[in-house]
């Protein structure tokens, strides 16, 4: 399940991905049901690179890895990388699952480069591993299903597509939060089956465990 030292069949590492004001604290926060971690207003990204909090949900020990500024497309790809390398430790040996944050009426060429960021970082293997959060569920008209808010928007539509149909809505105003919470979990729990148990790796994700090995062996 995950690792040679976490094998745990009740930790599950989640990191969240979006661009700086798409909501990705909040959502994260709104999973938590408490204000855990720092919420950015406006398209300014914080200091952190990342932050990771730990709550027992369900039965399972939850970890959020939320990625402020990560692909904010304004930063330099030199800057990117140790913040990038930042977060894997965060979440050594790899994350069970990647939530997606994108805001609902706001998908632009911008939000579509992110989507290439994700891509060109962590392969397109990360899709298998991933699920898509669309905040400002106040977007939708009632009774209005998010498959079809999302068909007239090819690249959305595509996006979803690769993450396996696995799409949720927080801020519905018809659908209460600890109901899109418990899909959002039920989700994860669906990607962690579907890869029997085996969490997200990748080289830079085995390079990173690799040295942390090594600096223990120092210790």
């Amino acid at each position: 399940w995950c690792g040679i030292n976490g094998k745990s069949p009740n930790m599950r590492r989640i990191v969240i991905l979006g661009k700086t004001g798409s909501g990705k604290s909040s959502v994260a926060n709104t999973i938590f049901e408490e204000d855990k971690f720092t919420v950015c207003h406006g398209s300014v990204s914080a200091e952190s690179p990342c932050e990771a909090k730990t709550k027992s949900l369900n039965g399972k020990e939850i970890t959020l890895i939320d990625t402020p500024g990560l692909f904010d497309t304004n930063k330099p790809e030199k800057a990117l990388k140790p913040e990038i390398v930042k977060c894997i430790t965060e979440c050594s040996p790899g994350p069970h699952a990647f939530l997606i944050v994108l805001q609902l009426g706001r998908f632009t060429e911008q939000e579509n480069d992110i989507v290439n960021k994700i891509t060109h970082y962590f392969s397109e293997e990360v899709f298998r591993f991933a699920t898509v959060v669309f905040t400002h569920g106040d977007d939708l008209r009632e009774g209005q299903k998010i498959t079809e808010y999302l068909s007239p928007n090819v690249l959305l539509d595509e996006l979803v597509e690769k993450c396996g149909g696995r799409c949720h809505v927080i801020g519905d105003p018809y659908r209460s939060n600890a109901y899109q919470v418990k899909e959002i979990l039920k989700s994860v729990e669906e990607i962690v089956k579907a890869n029997n148990g085996n969490c997200y790796t990748n080289e830079m994700l085995q390079v990173v465990e690799k040295l942390k090995q090594q600096e223990k062996q120092r210790i």
